[in-house]
Parts: structure tokens; sequence; C-alpha cells
């Protein structure tokens, strides 16, 4: 007699969770200010923890690194590769612009990714903030071929042609690409968690991929997402330790933790070391209070409404004060949605953020819808970003007259007398990525690299607007 035995999974598979605190977290709450040296005597106890990998890398700390903190991005990657034997290094890369805010040639991309898994990134997770899945490709085959591990980030926002099909669609493409897991990248806190159901569960079916979910607390629902994602079959959910939790980033995995408690989801994690290393950076974060802000600490639900992520919202305030305009604010969060629709409702996500924010800051100074046209708004509308998710409206596209795009630097660029100060490989890729800040950098002119104040601030872009006889600057900072 033959017995058939019916094996039924697990219902409550294990959780890979990516920690962000010194990433994300970092980036989101404190300006991306943490030094190096406030990171590496926590690595080994968070090494500990259970956390399938720490995003240490991208963004805008590669930016920030050598602007505010006088530190080599590629020797702080070394340093904390080296801290960790049991947990990946993730990094954030924005496809094409890779670290940076522009197109890059597929050389520089090729060489960027295969330098940057050579000095420790072991998950690259990569995202175009357009969902172009065009801008991905390079980016992905290039960290397939190292042996990397890859994520595809779909980006999250809401508008009226960004619906559960379309971001299945574009994770089918992604898929098609060859990653390992799909991202929903929501980073601005707007996912709903009947919505992170319905998305994590097309995902799965559609493409057989695992999923993750990357959500800020903008707007108070990413815990509750998260909880739904799961449900639905989400394996990665990004958090960070209390102390550098909340707000404009991510849930605390603290809070998450005990919400699963006695689900066996984070049976693998130890509380007490999380406690501990919780504790460390709660001192770490007195030491950078002063780089928070009311806009990224606490929860907003306007977001849902204007959809600006903290970051970017934080730098409005700022902007708008220096300028004696604060009362323009309300104007300015609603010209906000009102650029974007008329761009074709691109997610507000570096370097897109940057550009919808400051065209909308400039409509109101100076009183005029589209009375000045940015230069990175009209490269846009060329479509030098790549493929926007709708129609860009008939005004504008009347408006930008078609040029050709701008030159990619590549290596052959780089002048004779800039290659003498480089004492590494790497140092080719920082010049091309931020050759106005390299080279002070790399020469140990920090006077020329942050001359005062005004230029100390993390990921601003400046744009001079002369209204009438009077010429001023407007900044916007930017949000990954």
């Amino acid at each position: 007699m033959h017995m058939t035995f019916l094996i039924i999974p697990l219902v409550y598979a294990l959780l890979k969770v990516i920690d962000t605190t010194i990433r994300d977290g970092q980036q989101s709450l404190f300006a991306t200010r943490v030094k190096i040296e406030d990171i590496l005597p926590v690595l080994e106890k968070m090494d500990q923890v259970g956390f399938y990998g720490l995003e240490a890398w991208g963004g805008a700390t590669f930016d920030a690194c050598m602007r505010y903190l006088n530190e080599d991005p590629w020797d702080r990657l070394r340093r904390i590769k080296r801290g960790l034997k049991r947990t990946k290094v993730v990094m954030l890369l924005r496809g094409k612009n890779l670290v940076g805010y522009k197109h890059y040639p597929d050389e520089v991309v090729e060489e960027f990714v295969k330098k940057a898994f050579e000095n420790g990134v072991d998950v690259f997770r990569i995202f175009d903030a357009l969902n172009d899945v065009n801008n991905l490709r390079k980016a992905v085959s290039s960290a397939k071929s190292v042996g990397a591990e890859v994520h595809g980030d779909v980006v999250y926002t809401i508008s009226p042609i960004h619906t559960v099909d379309h971001f299945i669609e574009v994770a089918k493409k992604i898929a098609e690409l060859g990653v390992d897991a799909i991202r929903i990248k929501d980073m601005a806190g707007l996912l709903a968690p009947r919505v992170a159901y319905d998305i994590v569960r097309g995902i799965r079916k559609e493409t057989g991929l695992p999923v993750g979910l990357h959500c800020h607390y903008t707007c108070g629902l990413a815990s509750l997402s998260y909880m739904k994602g799961i449900e639905a079959g989400a394996e990665f959910i990004d958090t960070a330790l209390f102390p550098f939790a909340f707000g404009a980033s991510q849930p605390a995995i603290e809070t998450i933790y005990e919400a699963l408690r006695g689900t066996g989801h984070l049976a693998h994690l130890n509380i007490e070391l999380i406690n501990e290393c919780a504790d460390y950076f709660e001192s770490v974060r007195e030491k950078y209070r002063g780089y928070t802000s009311d806009a990224t600490e606490r929860i907003d639900p306007r977001a849902l409404r204007h959809q600006i992520p903290g970051g970017m919202l934080s730098n409005l305030v700022v902007q708008l004060k220096e300028y004696n305009a604060l009362s323009k604010l309300e104007l300015v969060l609603k010209e906000v949605p009102i650029v974007r629709r008329d761009l074709g409702y691109p997610p507000l996500v570096t370097p897109m953020s940057q550009i919808v924010g400051t065209q909308a800051v400039m409509n109101v100074i100076t009183g005029v819808r589209y009375g000045m046209l940015i230069k990175e708004l009209e490269n846009y509308v060329r479509g030098f970003y790549g493929r926007p998710p709708g129609e860009i409206s008939r005004e504008l596209m009347d408006r930008v007259k078609p040029v050709d795009p701008p030159k990619e630097l590549s290596f052959k660029d780089i002048p004779e007398d800039v290659r003498n100060f480089f004492k590494k490989e790497e140092d080719a890729l920082t010049y091309l990525l931020f050759p106005q800040i390299a080279v002070p950098f790399l020469k140990g002119d920090l006077k020329t690299l942050m001359p005062n104040a005004k230029e100390n601030r993390k990921d601003i872009k400046w744009f001079r607007v002369k209204i009438g006889d009077e010429e001023i600057e407007v900044k916007i900072e930017s949000e990954s």
C-alpha cells in the first residue's frame, strides 16, 4: 500500500530585513551628515542581529562624503565592508544616473558598478525616477555580470496613470532584465495598505520573483502597508533602528518586530542586540540633532495631497525663509502638483523632485507660471531624462526648442592636469560624477570645497533667477 504525503509549505516564512539606518535613515533625518567614525563602532554588533543586509552606500551619501564630511566615499564603503562578516552591503543606484544627477555613458556605468562591487557592494538596488526600464538596462546587466545580487525598483507614486496594473507592468519589464527581486520604492510614504497588498500580490503572480517593500513613514501608512504587503507575500522589508526611523525615514524594526511577534517571520532576529544597537544610535542622534527638522521628523498626511517627500519639503521651507517668502509656502505646495501634472506625472524622486520643486518655486516667486523655464525642465521635456510616464502639456512642448543632447563625458575627457591628483582608479569615476567637488576634494582644498555655510548643505542645486532688476538664487535639495 502506497501512502501519499501532502507537503504543506510553512505559512510564516522568514522575512529578509534590510536595515537602512546608515544610509536612508540618516539621509532622510540628518541631512546625510553621519560620519564613518560614528558608524564603525557598532557594525560588529549590527552584523550579529540577523539582518539580510545593511543599506550603507549610494543615494546622496557619495556626494555628501566629499562635500561635507571630508571622507572618500570609496574608503567609507571599504571600511563598512570590512566591519561586516555575515551581513550583505546594499547600495541604492539611480540607473544611468548612478549616484549623480544626469545620465552617464555606458562605459562609465559599467566601470562604476564594477568598482562598487570590488569595494564591497553585495546588493545593488537600482531605480529610475521615471520607471523607464531602458534607463536600468546597463546598470542591471553590469551588476549581474560581476556576480552581484540585483533588486530592480518600481518607483511608487499616485496619479491618474499610476494604477496597480501600471506598476505590475513595470515590474514585468524589470523582471525581463534578469533581476533577482523586485522592490516597491515608496519614497514619499504614499502607499496605502490595500494598494500594497494588490501590487505585491500582482507582482508575485506575474513575475514569480521575491518582492520587497521600501516605504517612508511620512504619512503614517508605512507599518500598515508592510503588514498587508507581508500578507500578500512580500519577502523583503526595509526598516531602521528607532533613533533613525519614522518621519521621513522608514518604520522602526522594533515596532515591526513586535507587530509580528509570534508569527515566526522575524524569529531569526536578535531583539536584544537590536535594542543595544538602537541605544548606541540614540547617542549618535544627539550629536546630529542640529540637522533635524519638524518637516522630516513628524508624520504629515498632507503629503498625500502634494506628494512632496520630507527632505524636499524641509528644503522648500528653508528656501522660502531665506527669501522672506515663507508665507508663499502654501502656494508652492499647490503649485507642485500642477507642474507635476504638466510634466506627465513623474514620481517625485531624484532628479525629478529637484526639477518639479524648483520650477514650482520659480512660478510662485516670479508670479508667472513658466515665465522662466529652468534648464533641467527643458531637458526633461526634450526627453533627455527618459520617457515620461504620461503626456507633457502642449504649452511646454511648444515652448521648448529641440537641441542636441548634452555631451556625456567619459574617461577620455578627463583633463591631464586633473589626472595628476588621482591616487587610485576610482578617482576617475569620482571626477566624472562630481567634477566641481572632486577636484578640490582630491587636492585637499577644503576652503574651495566649502567656502561658506550657504553651500554647506546636502545635495543642493543652485539656480540664479533675474526678476526685474533683481537677481536671486533658488535652490532645491535632492530626495532619494
